[in-house]
């Protein structure tokens, strides 16, 4: 059974930081892009953060600068390392493991983890 469990979710003030981990069970996790995707209310889900099989980063315009992905295959866990937080951050977080299959992709996702930013 696939599992992504996301933690580390709080209410903090802006400027403040957290900590976001995903850990995964189920998978072969060294075949998986991961992703960390975040919802607000009233709000498309969009795409923070992607970290690749071979350890390539990528972020969106808003989080630039402030979040970096990491992955540690070893321990099948990704994490969110999030700084400068702003009010516009707050969003429910979800960890999300995506395999490239030979025409298609399977996609696995986590129940997410709520992030609010209060000013």
């Amino acid at each position: 059974q696939v599992q992504l469990v996301e933690s580390g979710g709080d209410s903090v003030q802006p400027g403040g930081s957290l900590r976001l981990s995903c850990a995964a069970s189920g998978i072969t996790f060294n075949l998986y892009t991961m992703r960390w995707y975040r919802q607000a209310p009233g709000k498309q889900r969009e795409s923070v953060a992607t970290i690749t099989t071979r350890g390539v980063t990528n972020y969106a315009d808003s989080v630039k600068g402030r979040f970096t992905i990491s992955r540690d295959n070893a321990k099948s866990t990704m994490a969110l390392q999030m700084n400068s937080l702003k009010p516009e951050d707050t969003a429910v977080y979800y960890c999300n493991a995506r395999q490239l299959l030979a025409t298609t992709w399977r996609d696995y996702w986590g129940q997410g983890t709520q992030v609010t930013v209060f000013s």
